[in-house]
């Protein structure tokens, strides 16, 4: 399977992956998700530092 390559700078941090892509009008923007089955925790961020916080301190509800 080919890598996505809309997103760059892809990290895990726990189940989190934080990930730099192109947003709308060319900005650059980041985004948080947790890859836990069941979470549906996603959000986009303007700045690198304040995604890899939410991934840091994100906490799963799902059992």
């Amino acid at each position: 399977m080919p890598a996505n390559r809309r997103f760059r700078r892809v990290v895990r941090i726990g189940p989190v992956q934080v990930a730099t892509y192109n947003g709308s009008r060319g900005r650059e923007k980041h985004t948080a998700a947790c890859t836990a089955p069941r979470c549906g925790f996603s959000t986009d961020y303007d700045s690198r530092a304040a995604a890899e916080l939410a991934a840091r301190t994100h906490r799963c509800r799902v059992r």
